[in-house]
């Protein structure tokens, strides 16, 4: 997978998968691929076809132009066709008899077409394609901020160049009916190319714009899907799915396709069921349907009193249909365990304790931490005591008062220091005294 429409392994047009330099031979890369393998094999058509199938893009669209014989045009050709606006440039991705087929399908008659091949490619019709590609994405963002500058509630999904880039088609969607009059005149203007205005839904934009889905595959829509078949909720329930709209959503936000894949098999496995069987009386007391495994044919029961604490019975379809049968007639069966199949005992819900951090560490590791845990509290004491005798906030220590501020410290000389020791010894000497 290595061209420019897959959305998985190109960039910027260089191949990166298959290394087949954007133009795989089987031909996996192309959306809505269609394999000729008629064109493979050395068989001289007697009467050959004259119609031959287009792909515009890498597949994004395809249309059925007539083939001349001057032309030589065979599949996996770039050609160059006619359209109703000028010229355009796409690969012949089904030739021959094949062609008559795929025509049948999409209910296309051969009146109906009116345009043919002109040519093969040359280089210069190649490179002006290329130049095609390059300028669909600066315009579909500039597209998008002229829309929003208008205050229409669309968004742009993609914009798709004509080969000789005389034309440029916008791809939208939106809620409802858009006016965008005043919009087609602003893209002539800022664009100077024919403008073709598309409304499409959100499958056929995810279709567009590819992508990987919920399955790790790219999505349906966007390699072989073409039909859009409408999904509702009731395919989830007859699968016994959860309604859950972001798992049962795809990328386009509308519900999975792939819910109506396997519905007609489930739809078949039902009909082996009774229907109303949710509830069978018996003597025992009411019994309630739990469960139905479809696959095994399987219906699981519980009696109503136990509250879906007691045992589980499982039935067959055909003894269930029995039981209901009996219940119609005002009779009653004794009770499920001599009818079921198998008798399972459901285990009591376990009060499990909250046990969130409680996970201990060893003793020796236990012990360091109480020590630290000690050490530090010692240290906040006596930072608080310091801190609360000197007023200060913090460890830091207090700045030194001036001379002349009151309560500073003044230095004594040498005959203070005398007089103040002879004060003491005279004190002392009048205590002697007195005793």
């Amino acid at each position: 997978m290595g061209c420019t429409g897959c959305s998985v392994c190109s960039s910027n047009g260089t191949a990166k998968g298959c290394g087949s330099n954007n133009g795989c031979a089987s031909g996996g890369c192309n959306r809505l691929n269609t394999f000729d393998w008629l064109s493979d094999m050395d068989i001289n058509d007697t009467d050959p076809f004259e119609i031959v199938e287009v792909s515009f893009k890498n597949g994004a669209r395809k249309g059925f132009f007539r083939n001349p014989p001057f032309t030589r045009a065979y599949t996996g050709d770039m050609v160059v066709v006619e359209t109703g606006n000028g010229l355009d440039v796409g690969r012949v991705s089904l030739s021959g008899e094949l062609v008559r087929l795929q025509m049948r399908k999409k209910s296309t008659k051969e009146d109906e077409v009116l345009h043919g091949v002109i040519r093969t490619a040359n280089e210069r019709d190649l490179e002006r394609l290329a130049e095609a590609r390059s300028m669909e994405m600066p315009t579909m963002v500039r597209a998008r901020v002229i829309a929003r500058t208008l205050g229409l509630e669309m968004k742009i999904g993609d914009v798709e160049y004509q080969g000789d880039k005389r034309k440029a088609t916008f791809f939208y969607t939106a809620d409802g009916r858009v006016d965008f009059r005043e919009l087609i005149r602003h893209y002539a203007k800022e664009f100077r190319v024919k403008i073709e205005m598309r409304q499409i839904g959100a499958r056929q934009e995810s279709a567009r714009i590819g992508g990987l889905g919920s399955c790790g595959r790219e999505l349906c829509c966007s390699t072989w899907l073409t039909d859009f078949r409408s999904v509702t909720t009731a395919a989830a329930r007859y699968q016994n799915l959860a309604i859950n709209q972001s798992k049962l959503s795809g990328m386009c936000g509308r519900l999975k396709c792939c819910l109506n894949y396997e519905l007609d098999t489930y739809l078949d496995a039902l009909e082996h069921f009774p229907k109303n069987a949710d509830k069978l009386q018996t003597e025992a007391g009411d019994a309630v349907l739990m469960k139905s495994d479809i696959f095994k044919r399987l219906m699981y029961y519980t009696y109503e009193k136990d509250n879906g604490r007691g045992k589980i019975f499982t039935l067959d379809p055909a003894q269930a249909r029995q039981i209901l049968d009996m219940n119609k007639r005002g009779e009653k069966p004794a009770d499920l365990m001599s009818i079921a199949v198998k008798v399972e005992t459901v285990e009591k819900d376990i009060d499990y304790e909250d046990v969130t951090g409680a996970v201990e560490l060893p003793e020796e590791e236990r012990r360091k931490k109480r020590r630290k845990k000690k050490n530090n509290r010692g240290k906040d004491k006596k930072t608080f005591t310091n801190t609360h005798r000197s007023g200060n906030e913090g460890n830091a220590p207090r700045p030194p008062r001036k001379k002349d501020e009151p309560g500073a410290k003044t230095e004594r000389t040498e005959p203070d220091k005398e007089q103040g020791g002879a004060r003491r010894r005279n004190n002392r000497n009048r205590k002697n005294r007195n005793k």
